[in-house]
């Protein structure tokens, strides 16, 4: 991976794990999700129109089947999330979301895509895996499932909730591997450009989850007053931390770059452990070491 790839992917990664903290502490639900879809069609409506006034009308069945595709696994993506950020904590669900999406997607990476993984490449890969595993508090996990008839009310009560976050947290990094990997065909494939990409997916996105507002209009006018300061910046930056990947795509192998964006655990660890007060620091700084030999490991290969 060239240093400029690795430069690209460090920024998205930071900026993933800010965002990720504000939604956490938005607590919203799919209507957060219309919200901040929403302030990025505005915020981002420029762009969108400048690169796509001509470029959109071109696109084939196989261009608008990737968006749509797209548009739909980062729906049920967000769902998720936010349904595991309200039902755990965010040390546990995101650190296990973005570990399992990583692993799966440089799996299809090179399965179906035909990309090559180095000796290095794949130590940097388990050295990524291994400090999630760590700072999503593995080893507790293991031990409480040994002791659980020994549990106090408390300690049940903590136990489900990490449960909870295993769950939430596994599924979202299924969903993040799904729809990974057909963002970088798109980009990688059908050359299609990736700010544009993401944009229409966003509009897509947007028109598919307004019905849940109009559903019930007093609550989402509630839910708005409450919560469009969180998802102003949702909106905001979620596009730039993952056009940013998309474009690194574009000059390094999959397998790699999917992995290598998980340094944003690293952001996460030192920055929403500290603000949310969540999880076992020592853990956490372990796991955050380990990821940061992982990230310097693929930029070696």
């Amino acid at each position: 991976m060239s240093a400029n790839a690795l430069s690209i992917v460090l920024l998205a990664g930071l900026l993933h794990a800010l965002w990720n903290i504000v939604a956490k502490k938005a607590g919203g639900d799919v209507r957060f999700a219309c919200f901040a879809a929403g302030i990025g069609i505005v915020v981002w409506a420029p762009v969108g129109l400048w690169l796509g006034w001509d470029v959109v009308p071109q696109w084939g069945i196989g261009e608008w089947s990737f968006v749509l595709g797209s548009a739909l696994l980062r729906i049920l993506y967000f769902v998720v999330l936010l349904r595991g950020y309200r039902a755990a904590d965010l040390t546990v669900v995101y650190p296990l979301a973005r570990g399992t999406g990583p692993l799966l997607s440089s799996l299809v990476a090179l399965l179906w895509l035909g990309e090559s993984l180095s000796v290095i490449g794949g130590l940097g890969i388990a050295g990524v895996v291994g400090g999630v595993f760590l700072i999503a508090g593995g080893p507790q996990l293991m031990a409480d499932w040994r002791r659980i008839e020994r549990m106090t009310q408390t300690q049940l009560t903590a136990q489900r909730l990490r449960r909870a976050g295993l769950r939430y947290g596994l599924l979202t990094g299924v969903l993040i591997a799904s729809y990974t990997v057909v963002d970088g065909y798109a980009v990688k494939v059908l050359l299609m450009a990736p700010i544009l990409m993401h944009y229409v997916e966003n509009v897509i996105r947007g028109v598919l989850l307004m019905p849940v507002l109009l559903r019930d209009r007093p609550t989402a006018w509630v839910l708005w007053r409450e919560q469009w300061k969180y998802a102003l910046i949702v909106g905001t930056v979620t596009p730039v931390s993952y056009v940013l990947v998309l474009y690194a795509m574009q000059t390094a192998p999959l397998s790699l770059i999917a992995p290598a964006r998980e340094v944003s655990m690293l952001f996460a660890a030192l920055i929403g452990g500290h603000l949310l007060g969540e999880g076992d620091r020592w853990l956490r700084v372990m796991g955050a070491l380990l990821i940061a030999c992982g990230v310097v490991m693929l930029g070696l290969a």
